[in-house]
C-alpha cells in the first residue's frame, strides 16, 4: 500500500490511482475472460498485481500471459512475484508497442487485453496510440476491458471500440467503472490524432 502511494505521488499522472485495486475489482475485470478457451491475454499496467494473481491463478497452464509495466518499481514486484510461473511473460515497456510484443510471442491478436491505465488522466497523444494499437491487437473477436473511476473518456473510447457493458464497482478506492469492448469495424487508422476531441 505505501509503496503503492509512493509511485502515485511521483507520478499521478501514469498511477492514476492511490490505492491497489481489490479483489472484487479484479473479478470484475476477468469476468469476460472464457479462461477455458483463451490462448493469448495482455495485461496494460499490471501495478501491484492485483489483476495478474487472479488471472495467472485461473489460465491454462498453456495460456500465454503478457504482462506490461513501464514503472520500474511496480515491473520489479511483479518479476519477483510471477518470473518463472508458466507462461507468464513479464514485459517491462510500453502497452503502445503491444502488437510487436504479441508478435515476439508468435500472436497476430490476443484474446482478451485488460487495462489499468488511466486514460483519463494520460496525455491524449499517449492514450490514442495504445489504444490505436489495441484495436490491432484485439483484432475483430477480441475483447478489450479497462477500468476507469470517471466516465468523462467514454466518448474517446467510443471513437475506437464498441462499448458492450459497464459495470460499477463500489468495493474498492476509489469505486470504479469497468469497460467491456470490441473493436469498432474501422480499422485504427482511420482514427487520427486531429478527430481527438
Amino acid at each position: 500500500m505505501w509503496q503503492f502511494l509512493r509511485e502515485y505521488i511521483s507520478a499521478p499522472n501514469t498511477i492514476g490511482a492511490i490505492a491497489p485495486s481489490s479483489r472484487h475489482l479484479a473479478a470484475a475485470m476477468t469476468a469476460s475472460i472464457d479462461f477455458g478457451k483463451a490462448r493469448c491475454i495482455v495485461e496494460y499496467g499490471a501495478g501491484t498485481g492485483v489483476f495478474t494473481r487472479e488471472v495467472a491463478a485461473r489460465k491454462r497452464r498453456d495460456t500465454t500471459y503478457i504482462v506490461i509495466e513501464q514503472n520500474d518499481c511496480f515491473y520489479e514486484m511483479l518479476r519477483k512475484q510471477f518470473q518463472g510461473m508458466p507462461g507468464v511473460v513479464l514485459i517491462h515497456g510500453d502497452a503502445g508497442n503491444v502488437c510487436s510484443f504479441l508478435r515476439e510471442q508468435g500472436f497476430k491478436h490476443a484474446d482478451y487485453i485488460i487495462s489499468g491505465l488511466p486514460f483519463t488522466s494520460l496525455p491524449r497523444q499517449v492514450s490514442h496510440r495504445i489504444l490505436s494499437q489495441t484495436q490491432e491487437a484485439v483484432g475483430a473477436k477480441g475483447v478489450f476491458t479497462t477500468f476507469q473511476y470517471t466516465l468523462l473518456r467514454k466518448a474517446f473510447l467510443e471513437k475506437y471500440f464498441h462499448i458492450q457493458g459497464i459495470v460499477r464497482v463500489w468495493q474498492n478506492l476509489p469505486p470504479a467503472y469497468v469497460l467491456h469492448m470490441k473493436r469498432k469495424c474501422c480499422p485504427e487508422k482511420q482514427i487520427s490524432a486531429d478527430s481527438m476531441v
